[in-house]
């Protein structure tokens, strides 16, 4: 797809309960949402015309929304309708989605009480977060100098906007050294995750993930982790301190926008991609698509 400015994609966009045209789909330069961060939202895929694990990612945008003290106004069935219905406006089959919910402009200020729930759904063409030649031989990651924060100091179970500006901080400094993403710490030293995806390790053919205590516990990394035990791999989640990335053997990422991608090297760390994460690759994708489920070994 030629590099066209997201502004200028085309089509429409679901705003507030109709569809307007993509360009007609404004905020307000005072939005609480954009100065306060006050907004959530959800990443999703269709396949083949279908929204995989639609009503999850729908029933997590209305608990980040409660976290943060608003209510989307709107039922989850409405939402889960109206994303549907945008997939099929745009005329795609295989895209990606993104609902948000953010607060209006009628406050400014850190107090926001009277401030509109807006909601927007916006569908387009999105391959692959990374390049499938890549996601073969496996991405490269930096170790970022920023972490997770303590759930006592931020909403870490929200899929809310503010918490990524970490993220595109670790990204940006991670692709200045020609990296393509960044694996982050949390706040006691621990590994937590990529920028915007879980993050898996192999060693023995055991598959180990970090215990979502500070971070998101992914819809992705759930249904891997469910396809893995189908599959008759033994899963552990536990803490895992970065020493010990010496001694796994495959790393991968799981995410909607990242699907199921190897990993071959984080800072100094280095991982082959083997058997285990190939069969998880071929595995999502069979799942995604709805082809039949894995049989346990």
């Amino acid at each position: 797809m030629a590099a066209v400015p997201y502004d200028q994609l085309g089509g429409y966009i679901w705003f507030n309960g109709e569809f307007v045209k993509w360009e007609d789909a404004k905020i307000h330069v005072l939005t609480h949402g954009l100065h306060y961060g006050s907004c959530v939202f959800e990443g999703e895929r269709a396949y083949e015309g279908e929204i995989f694990k639609l009503r999850e990612h729908t029933e997590r945008l209305f608990f980040s929304g409660k976290t943060l003290g608003f209510d989307i106004p709107f039922t989850v069935e409405e939402i889960d309708e109206a994303c549907k219905q945008a997939l099929v406006k745009q005329g795609l089959r295989d895209a990606y989605l993104r609902p948000v919910a953010w607060r209006g402009s009628e406050m400014m200020g850190v107090s926001a009480q009277s401030n509109k729930i807006n909601v927007a759904i916006a569908v387009w063409e999105w391959p692959s977060y990374f390049k499938p030649e890549e996601r073969l031989k496996g991405i490269r990651l930096d170790l970022s100098e920023w972490r997770r924060p303590d759930p006592k100091t931020a909403p870490s179970f929200a899929k809310a906007a503010g918490l990524y500006m970490i993220c595109t901080l670790s990204k940006h400094a991670a692709e200045a050294k020609g990296y393509a993403d960044a694996m982050m710490l949390d706040y006691r030293g621990r590994v937590a995750e990529a920028t915007g995806a879980n993050v898996f390790f192999i060693k023995d053919g055991v598959i180990h993930t970090p215990v979502p205590d500070c971070f998101l516990d992914g819809i992705t990394r759930r249904t891997v982790i469910d396809l893995a035990r189908r599959r008759g791999f033994e899963v552990v989640e536990r803490v895992i301190m970065p020493e010990e990335l010496s001694g796994f053997s495959e790393c991968f990422l799981t995410g909607t926008a990242a699907e199921v991608t190897p990993v071959s090297e984080i800072a100094e760390w280095r991982f082959t991609p083997g058997e285990i994460s190939k069969t998880l690759m071929e595995e999502y994708e069979a799942e995604v698509r709805g082809k039949p489920a894995v049989k346990a070994a």
